[in-house]
């Protein structure tokens, strides 16, 4: 099983609820699929550096997962077919990447416990 990191931003107006459950939706798609989720990260509502269907912010959130490779490709199709989803981006991670993404979760959690 490869590692992966998904990005993806929602539509701002949606609701924390509607966002709640859009992330849920993902998260379980990938859970059925056999692939371990590592983290989820919420980054919250953040400005957008260009207009995306004239919305000039989006709810950006992101997946670290271990998946087998062809779930990735029924994985980006339930992107595309979710309106709520404005732009999305799925990378496969090297060992400097995960190395990379470990240190810098680990910098985040020591951020947030002091």
């Amino acid at each position: 099983m490869n590692q992966y990191e998904t990005v993806f931003i929602l539509n701002p107006v949606l609701s924390d609820d509607q966002v709640k459950e859009t992330v849920k939706k993902f998260e379980n798609f990938l859970t059925e699929r056999g692939a371990k989720m590592v983290a989820n990260e919420d980054w919250g509502l953040k400005k957008l550096a260009y207009t995306i269907d004239n919305k000039k912010s989006g709810f950006y959130h992101l997946f670290q997962f271990a998946a087998p490779g062809e779930v990735i490709n029924d994985y980006e199709v339930e992107f595309r077919r979710d309106e709520r989803v404005m732009r999305y981006l799925t990378v496969r991670l090297d060992k400097y990447a995960i190395e990379w993404a470990e240190k810098r979760r680990s910098r985040m959690s020591k951020k947030s416990q002091a």
